[in-house]
Parts: structure tokens; sequence; C-alpha cells
């Protein structure tokens, strides 16, 4: 908060002034005394600025009596500057789901997959289903079994599967 440097009358003062500037011009009162007029004792409230807003010991702002108080009184806290980049990765993602689309599909046990990014898996999955060329399919995947060869890709064993959308 910035301190005000013009008080109370002094604004009240440039306030009743402005008025008669404007009048001077357009045949209202003009006078040749160079004192300027005394404003009245009694100032209306509508026309005085609102009071300063008093400080609590600790220098934070209360609210007068007529205004509903602030949210809160504390400041927000913020987040240090990092000093480098992460040690760890920050977006964990499990690394055995897979997504993508069935590209050797039948009731299996062997499946072709090719991910978004085009990578291909071959999976190895007996009982998991019949899935058909072209479905999107999420699979949950374990270590390859070596005595299975299900083709092009990347040698997975099927966990779980499932369609998507």
């Amino acid at each position: 908060m910035t301190p005000r440097t013009a008080g109370p009358p002094a604004a009240l003062a440039l306030a009743l002034l402005v008025p008669l500037a404007g009048c001077a011009g357009n045949g209202g009162p003009v006078s040749d005394d160079p004192t300027p007029p005394t404003p009245p004792t009694s100032a209306t409230p509508a026309s005085s600025p609102p009071p300063l807003p008093a400080t609590a010991p600790s220098g934070t702002p209360v609210a007068p009596a007529d205004r509903p108080t602030p949210l809160s009184a504390t400041e927000l806290p913020t987040l240090r500057r990092p000093t480098g980049p992460p040690k760890e990765p920050t977006d964990t993602r499990s690394t055995d789901v897979v997504a993508g689309r069935i590209t050797r599909g039948g009731s299996g046990p062997c499946y072709g997959l090719v991910t978004d990014d085009g990578r291909e898996y071959a999976l190895h999955g007996p009982g998991m289903g019949s899935f058909a060329a072209g479905t999107t399919v999420l699979v949950t995947t374990g270590p390859a079994d070596p005595a299975h060869d299900c083709g092009p890709g990347t040698p997975a064993s099927i966990v779980k599967i499932s369609r998507v959308g």
C-alpha cells in the first residue's frame, strides 16, 4: 500500500474549486479577489473522501466498521524458483501399460499392436479373447515369454487387455 500525500482538507478544497473554475468562462461568478474562497466548515459525507484504512500493529490493513473485512489478511504462499532441472521424472507414468491399435488380431494367443507414436509390440496372451484388427485397446504388459514368438515388434506378455471406447 502506498502512502497518500494529500489529506482530506486538500482534496476537499480541490473538489470545491473545480466547479467554480468551470463556471468562470460561462458567465458564472467571477472574482478579482486573488484569495480563494474559504470552504465551509461542515462538509457533507458524500463529498468527503473515504477515510484511510487503519493498520494493525503487524502492518495489516484493518477494514473500517462500515466495510466488510477482507477475505484473508495473510499473503498467499509462493513457490521458490527451482535451482535446476528435476533429478527424477515429474510425470510418472506406468511403463507396463500400453495403448494402441491391434494390427494382428483374432482369438490369440498372439496379437500385434501399434501405438500412436509408431512403436510395434508382439503380444502373447492365451485366453485373452478375440480382438479384430483396428480395435483400440489398453494393455497391461508383463515380461515376454521366450518360448513364444508372436512376430515383429517388442515382445511382451499380456497381463490384462481391454477395449477402449
